[in-house]
């Protein structure tokens, strides 16, 4: 997975592959969110096929976080880990007030980095 980070940022995967954007809008307060967020970040690393992520979240949170797979059957097999099933549930009860998913498949994609020089796969 460390492969494919450019200045912080996901990249140099050569296509196909899948994303999985999740857009949410948060509720106030922790109630365990960040340690659990942790947790799902290092789970999410043994499933064979998984590139990585990118994260961000504004201060009056809302969150877009894009991960990145090989195929559909990675992330059939994230979808499907228990622990991942257990804070989706905890997500809904007590950390979103809405959230949206979307999964598409890359065809294309670039990457520029200032003193790098700019890359592209096709």
């Amino acid at each position: 997975m460390s492969d494919h980070l450019v200045a912080g940022l996901v990249a140099g995967i050569e296509p196909p592959y899948y994303t999985v954007v999740f857009t949410s809008l948060r509720t106030e307060g922790d109630r365990g969110y960040g340690e659990t967020a942790e947790l799902m970040n290092e789970l999410v690393k043994e499933i064979p096929g998984y590139l990585g992520y990118e994260s961000a979240r504004t201060p009056g949170g809302l969150g877009i976080t894009v991960g990145y797979f090989r195929d559909e059957d990675a992330i059939a097999a994230w979808r499907s880990r228990l622990e991942h099933q257990r804070a989706q549930r905890r997500g809904r009860a007590e950390w979103y007030e809405s959230y949206s998913l979307h999964v598409a498949k890359v065809e294309r994609a670039y990457h520029f980095v200032r003193d790098g020089g700019s890359g592209a796969a096709s």
